[in-house]
């Protein structure tokens, strides 16, 4: 359904993805781990058209969308996906009923008419009921989280893009976002990426995950693949471990980038 061929995203002087090869199966949900800075959120924005790849291709359901030129076509490209927010993205001048039906009147042709119906059958299946006349300002983190989830649905999407599902929430509403991922890919029957460094979501919720490093990937296996992989680098971050091979590929990484700087500055 999603196939990454050789993407390379750079800004500026820095690369940040360096030729990404990825397949994303129908149904599946492929979760994407790696440190800070090592382009999973990036990854995701050029899956949905926010960035640009600078080469390679991203072809969903055979449609390459790097080749998606005029406004239109990137627009009726976007309506197949649900985006959540690392941080929610809720607007704090609307209430949860408006968050939840703000990207409708752009990707739809749902009737206002229905709008409210939309916002409580949405938040219906996150858990939450009667809170569609709330302000974010009114919320806890983990309401605010679900509420994100359910405008993320509310267009019945084929594809949702989970960026940081858990980030700032406690260990039991983590868990309780991992269920949600998890019962919506049942009842809706979606293709999802989820981009996390929360090991305990990656295997939770994964079918499949993929570890990027340096803007590459360095393994894609299922979860006990992962869990029991040999490769030391892999199994330093999965383990959370001060000490290991990342630290020396990063500290090469950067070498290769002050090259490259310097080399293109000579240019």
């Amino acid at each position: 359904m999603i196939e990454a061929k050789g993407v390379v995203k750079s800004f500026g002087r820095r690369a940040v993805l360096r030729g990404i090869d990825l397949k994303v199966e129908s149904g599946e949900t492929m979760v994407i781990i790696g440190g800070s800075g090592c382009g999973k959120s990036t990854f995701l924005k050029c899956v949905i058209g926010l960035h640009a790849p600078d080469s390679g291709e991203i072809v969903v359901d055979g449609l390459d969308i790097t080749k998606l030129k005029t406004e239109r076509e990137i627009s009726d490209y976007r309506r197949r996906f649900g985006y959540l927010f690392q941080e929610g993205a809720l607007f704090d001048s609307m209430t949860v009923a408006d968050n939840i039906c703000f990207g409708l009147k752009y990707l739809t042709d749902v009737p206002l008419s229905k709008y409210r119906r939309i916002a409580s059958d949405s938040l219906a299946l996150v858990g939450l009921k009667d809170v569609e006349d709330f302000k974010p300002a009114e919320l806890s983190g983990g309401m605010k989280k679900r509420v994100a989830l359910a405008r993320a649905i509310a267009a019945q999407p084929q594809y949702i893009l989970y960026d940081e599902p858990t980030t700032g929430l406690d260990p039991i509403m983590s868990d309780v976002i991992n269920d949600l991922i998890l019962d919506l890919q049942k009842q809706l029957k979606v293709t999802a990426i989820v981009v996390t460094h929360d090991m305990k979501s990656a295997y939770k919720v994964g079918s499949r995950i993929a570890m990027f490093l340096e803007g590459r990937i360095l393994q894609v296996g299922t979860p006990e693949q992962i869990k029991n992989t040999s490769d030391p680098a892999v199994r330093q971050f999965v383990e959370g471990l001060s000490q290991g091979p990342i630290k020396m590929k990063l500290k090469e990484f950067e070498a290769d980038e002050a090259r490259d700087g310097a080399r293109r500055g000579k240019d």
